[in-house]
């Protein structure tokens, strides 16, 4: 650890807090369907759109009308991505003359894009043609990230609103995310990335001789606008198989600042959003402060465990950090910081093979995930995620002084604790469940590249990963397969949607609620109390759920290699 490395770190940090307010104001005032400076050029396209879909921004709906818009959308996103995966060959913009994709692939794909996760089985430049590339998974990018902006949304207006009936439109709180959100921060850093190098046209793949004599197939293509969304998205899912470790997606380190900044932008900005809409924009400071203090936690052991170095390496003399799996032009802290900044939010961008790192430093961005990607986490479903923690810490702070709690004026009675309860225990059911099936199984268990703990920890994370909706992997497992392709789009599933249909269950009771005044006795809920217990809650829920499960793997790995035992 180097006072330049966490210079790094804290430049990161100040650009991210930088940011929260401005951006938070603009996307309030988009929600609001408040005018901005972008409405003479989308608003006519925006009401063309509600035409379109038959609806206006004045319609409003129930919570259950909301969620059955989202899953019609979604159901449909996954029924189209399917398709255009299985009639690649035959589609234009294809002049690799990459073949159909296999159904079971193409269907873990496809579950995978729609729900915000990414998670890859494939190479995309040996696998996904430019028409999969832009029309299927680009346009999912998008769609996707806005469907978890809405659901946010509707969230913040359950816990703003008052005795009403209604959370919003789902049509329009998504027209209005891609529209005046994703797209125009993308177009902008589209052409920030092809100024710093990143491929961005429709050219045939280059066959270039090397110095050895050996042809060398270089691909290329509509790279720059895939980069930028599936950061700024937080989807994940690479142009390359190496993803952001690959130099026509990651050339410079100003891109690596720029993807880095992309994945936690809006996730933080939406703290500041919603305590705007709620009418106390120190709400939304003290859930950005509970987020940043895992955060930091976060960076600060991983950072110290890849530092450190492997003592194994070590005892033979050879000192320094552990580079094994990382890219020289990053090195130790930037890797780190990558990991922890990916997994908390939801993205799953990688520029090192975490499967690489030290137990230790490994085992961060596995906490990151099974604690439902709260840090930051994804647009939309990062806040959302930790509005459930929150309400399940005003439920125990209510215990512990004998009172009705409440939040925001809204008493926090049994159906929203118990919806809460169960939109976070489908996380564990699905990680835990289908890891169990994989390692006592012939099939799961033939995929795994390692033995012992490690190995343990490769299909561990790859559902872990899955049903957080990160989609990044470990490295070392052979997950395209029949197996692993449907589970783990099963996994993806259940962890996008099954959490939502309780979330907006909450919702709808919520908005419902008259709001009591503030009295004496009611919890303050932005202030270091509220805060610290919050944090504790969902350190708490994390290890009850899944601590034996790290101590099976990463925990039992580190001991392992204390002892000069490898795997």
């Amino acid at each position: 650890m180097t006072l330049n490395g966490w210079l790094q770190i804290l430049l990161f940090c100040g650009i991210v807090i930088a940011l929260v307010k401005p951006l938070g104001g603009y996307m309030t005032r988009v929600f609001n369907g408040e005018r901005t400076l972008l409405a003479p050029l989308f608003r006519p396209i925006e009401r063309g759109l509600y035409r379109i879909a038959g609806t206006s921004e004045s319609e409003e709906q129930h919570w259950t009308a909301y969620t059955a818009a989202l899953l019609f959308f979604s159901l449909s996103g996954v029924a189209l991505l399917y398709a255009i995966q299985r009639l690649q060959g035959v589609l234009p913009l294809n002049p690799a003359e990459l073949g159909n994709i296999p159904a079971d692939l193409a269907f873990n794909t496809a579950a995978s894009f729609v729900g915000n996760t990414n998670w890859q089985s494939y190479g995309g430049e040996s696998t996904m043609s430019y028409f999969t590339q832009m029309v299927g998974l680009a346009v999912q990018n998008f769609v996707s990230a806005a469907s978890g902006m809405a659901i946010a949304v509707a969230l913040i207006r359950a816990f703003a609103r008052k005795s009403a009936h209604t959370l919003g439109n789902f049509w329009v709180d998504l027209t209005r995310s891609v529209l005046y959100i994703l797209l125009p921060i993308c177009v902008v850093g589209t052409l920030f990335l092809v100024w710093q190098g990143v491929p961005q046209n429709l050219s045939t793949y280059t066959v270039a001789t090397t110095l050895e004599g050996a042809q060398q197939t270089i691909a290329q293509g509509p790279v720059a606008s895939q980069m930028m969304i599936k950061h700024l998205g937080t989807n994940g899912g690479g142009f390359f198989n190496a993803n952001a470790a690959h130099p026509f997606e990651n050339p410079t380190a100003l891109t690596n600042l720029i993807h880095m900044v992309a994945i936690f932008a809006i996730g933080a900005a939406l703290t500041n959003v919603f305590g705007r809409m709620v009418g106390n924009e120190r709400q939304g400071w003290a859930i950005f402060t509970a987020m940043g203090v895992l955060f930091v936690a976060g960076v600060a052991v991983c950072y110290w465990a890849e530092a450190a170095g492997n003592p194994l390496v070590h005892a033979l003399g050879l000192q320094g950090g552990n580079m094994e799996g990382k890219e020289a032009r990053f090195g130790v802290t930037l890797s780190a910081l990558f990991a922890v900044i990916t997994t908390a939010a939801s993205c799953g961008a990688v520029n090192a093979m975490h499967g690489s790192f030290m137990a230790l430093g490994g085992m961060i961005p596995l906490i990151n995930m099974m604690l439902g990607e709260v840090v930051i986490g994804g647009v939309g479903a990062g806040l959302y995620g930790m509005l459930l923690f929150v309400v399940i810490s005003i439920f125990v702070a209510g215990l512990m002084v004998g009172r009705t709690p409440e939040y925001l004026g809204k008493k926090i009675e049994a159906k929203e604790v118990k919806m809460a309860m169960l939109a976070l225990l489908i996380l564990p059911l699905a990680m835990l469940g289908f890891t169990a099936a994989a390692v006592v199984l012939e099939t799961g268990t033939a995929s795994m590249g390692n033995a012992g703990p490690h190995g343990f920890s490769e299909a561990l994370y790859a559902y872990v990963s899955a049903t957080a909706n990160n989609g990044s992997a470990f490295g070392g497992l052979s997950a395209n397969t029949p197996w692993y392709n449907v589970t783990l789009g099963l996994a993806i599933l259940i962890g996008r949607f099954f959490m939502i249909i309780p979330v907006m269950a909450m919702a709808g009771s919520l908005v419902a609620k008259k709001a009591t005044p503030t009295s004496s006795g009611t919890f303050p809920t932005t202030g270091p109390l509220f805060i610290g217990l919050l944090i504790g809650v969902v350190l708490i829920m994390g290890g009850l759920e899944f601590f034996p499960a790290l101590a099976l793997g990463p925990i039992v790995e580190h001991l392992a290699t204390i002892a000069g035992q490898t795997f």
